[in-house]
């Protein structure tokens, strides 16, 4: 990757790489890394699927009181880590994070599969289960509840990673790899740097 290959910003940049991950990568090419920390600065680590990205950021959903959703109400710092092996490229975005408009959350719900739906509600993400019957359950009462449109729960949303930082890495021969990362400067512009790999 020379440096006039490399965009002027990096949703671009990240576009051009996505297009070509979504062609050859399988499975899951939108799958990301997602750590967090507590407030005291525990870190976490766990895979999340990418649903958007623009020039606000990028956007994955879940159940804000989940492990992830309660690192990120107190300590709203994350990271995204886009792994592309038969690429041999990976993708690192730093920044804040922040819930996306209810209505963002709703429409997105809406296109989810109707199982899919309902789990957000069977499901008390990170909480410890008696058994998987109990969960098997919840989800038939659930549907049988809802046996029409299922509404978004109110604790099930998204959130939207607004980034610092973006880096881009391509693996290459002897260890000589290419890494650019994207670094917002304090007059909003992104500065482009190369790394030593």
């Amino acid at each position: 990757m020379s440096e006039k290959d490399v965009a002027p910003d990096p949703y671009a940049q990240f576009a051009h790489w996505y297009a070509r991950a979504l062609a050859t990568q399988k499975p899951l090419p939108h799958a990301a890394a997602l750590a967090t920390a507590t407030r005291s600065g525990r870190p976490s680590l766990r895979m999340v699927l990418l649903k958007g990205f623009d020039a606000r950021g990028f956007v994955f959903y879940t159940n804000y009181r989940s492990s992830k959703g309660r690192d990120l109400a107190s300590n709203p710092r994350a990271s995204l880590l886009f792994y592309w092996g038969s690429l041999e490229r990976q993708v690192r975005v730093d920044g804040t994070v922040a819930k996306v408009a209810r209505r963002e959350s709703d429409d997105y719900f809406a296109t989810r599969p109707r199982g899919s739906q309902l789990a957000a509600w069977a499901s008390p993400q990170s909480e410890p289960l008696p058994d998987r019957a109990a969960l098997e359950r919840g989800f038939a009462a659930l549907a049988e509840k809802y046996s029409g449109e299922v509404p978004r729960p109110p604790e099930w949303g998204g959130y939207r990673l607004a980034p610092e930082a973006i880096e881009f890495w391509q693996g290459r021969e002897d260890r000589l790899h290419d890494r650019v990362r994207y670094r917002r400067a304090r007059n909003g512009r992104w500065v482009i740097e190369r790394l030593a790999p």
